[in-house]
C-alpha cells in the first residue's frame, strides 16, 4: 500500500467533482468520435512493424497510486531497454515510420481517453510519470501528485518537450496549487492552439533532460 498524500484542495471539492463529470463526458465523446481513427491507426501499426498495437506502461498517478497507461505504440518493442532508454535521440531509429506521424500529430495519446474514463487520469493535469522519477522528487515536487495526471496540462502548453523536467514540474505544482475549472478551460483552449501550430514538439530529448529534476532549487 502506498502512503496517501494529503490533499490541498479541501476548499475545491465541488470543482473536483465537476472536473470528474467533465472528464467522463469528454472521454466518452472522444472515444465515440475517434473510434474510426482507432481502427485505422491499429491497422497501420500492425502493417508497419512487429509488436502490439498498444503501448502499456506503469505510471504514477494521484497519491502515488500506480496504473497502466495506454498509448498507441510508436516505437519498436522494448525500446526503453535499448539506445537512449527513456530519452530520445535525434533521428531515433527506435521510432517506427507510423510512430513518427502519430507523435507529430499527438495521436499516440488518444488511448489515454480510456484511462480518463476509468478514473486513473484526467483530461487536464500533470503528465503521468515513471516510478523511478517520482522516487527522486523532493517534498515540493511531490505536490504534482496531489491531482490526477492529465492528457494535457499547463507544462504542455508552456513549452512541452522543449522544457527539462525540473521546469515542467514547477508548472505542474503551480497548476495544482492554483487549480480551478476556469484554469482548466484556458489550458484546454491553449492546447488546441499548441496542437494546431505544432508548438513545443521535439522528438529528440536526451536522458539528461528527462532526468533533470534540480531538487536542490525547489525545496519550499
Amino acid at each position: 500500500m502506498t502512503t496517501k498524500i494529503n490533499t490541498i484542495h479541501g476548499d475545491k471539492i465541488l470543482q473536483i467533482k465537476l472536473k470528474r463529470l467533465l472528464d467522463i463526458t469528454v472521454s466518452v465523446m472522444g472515444i465515440l468520435i475517434f473510434s474510426p481513427f482507432f481502427l485505422i491507426i491499429m491497422i497501420l501499426i500492425k502493417l508497419d512493424s512487429k509488436g502490439p498495437v498498444f503501448f502499456k506502461q506503469t505510471r504514477v498517478g494521484k497519491n502515488k497510486i500506480l496504473f497502466n497507461i495506454y498509448k498507441f505504440r510508436t516505437m519498436i518493442k522494448d525500446a526503453e531497454k535499448i539506445g537512449a532508454g527513456y530519452g530520445f535521440e535525434k533521428n531515433d531509429t527506435r521510432i517506427t515510420r507510423v510512430g513518427i506521424i502519430l507523435r507529430f500529430l499527438s495521436f499516440d495519446e488518444l488511448p489515454e481517453l480510456i484511462n480518463v474514463l476509468e478514473g486513473e487520469m484526467s483530461i487536464i493535469g500533470p503528465r503521468p510519470t515513471l516510478k523511478y522519477q517520482v522516487e527522486k522528487y523532493n517534498k515540493f515536487q511531490k505536490k504534482r501528485l496531489l491531482m490526477k495526471p492529465g492528457i494535457t496540462g499547463l507544462a504542455q502548453v508552456e513549452g512541452r518537450n522543449e522544457l527539462v523536467w525540473s521546469k515542467r514540474i514547477k508548472y505542474d505544482v503551480w497548476y495544482v496549487e492554483n487549480f480551478s475549472l476556469w484554469l482548466d478551460l484556458k489550458i484546454l483552449l491553449k492546447t488546441l492552439k499548441v496542437w494546431l501550430f505544432r508548438e513545443g514538439i521535439r522528438i529528440d530529448q536526451p536522458l539528461s533532460e528527462v532526468e533533470d529534476f534540480d531538487t536542490s532549487n525547489n525545496t519550499r
